[in-house]
């Protein structure tokens, strides 16, 4: 498994802190920034893990800014990518299963850490339901029309 992470400033503390439990648990993960908490723009680092997720082998994205809505809007501005801000373990789980999410946010200012590894932890569990699939194709049907 390989993740890519990142963040904005505002989601920095709890970055680290998901990057402190990837390291423990020895999950292969990179870190696309930010690496403080200087005031930055969100985009430009959720851009960063999507293109890591389409063009580099990345399994999936965790990213984070201070309520996880803005960096996941962003986000899904990149042809192929489906992020979904999660809030609890059930959202996590369904966002994998349901969605076929490949990147997931959270919310830096609203999320601990314990909650932020229950999160993670119930995503990594979860497989794509197949008997969603023809939702995803619609999804990527509006991609194409859209561009």
């Amino acid at each position: 498994m390989k993740i890519a992470l990142a963040s904005d400033h505002a989601g920095y503390p709890l970055k680290e802190e998901i990057r402190s439990y990837l390291e423990e648990h020895k999950v292969n993960f990179t870190d696309f920034g930010t690496y403080s908490t200087d005031s930055v723009d969100y985009p430009d680092f959720a851009r960063r893990a999507a293109r890591a997720v389409l063009e580099e082998g990345f399994d999936f994205a965790v990213i984070m800014c201070g309520t996880g809505i803005g960096i996941s809007i962003a986000a899904n501005k990149v042809k192929g990518i489906r992020a979904a801000p999660v809030t609890n373990v059930e959202l996590a789980r369904l966002a994998k299963e349901h969605n076929h999410a490949n990147m997931i946010a959270f919310g830096g200012r609203q999320t601990t850490k314990e909650e932020a590894i229950a999160m993670l932890e119930a995503y990594m569990k979860a497989t794509p339901e197949e008997r969603h699939q023809k939702r995803i194709d619609k999804i990527t049907g509006i991609e194409e029309e859209q561009r």
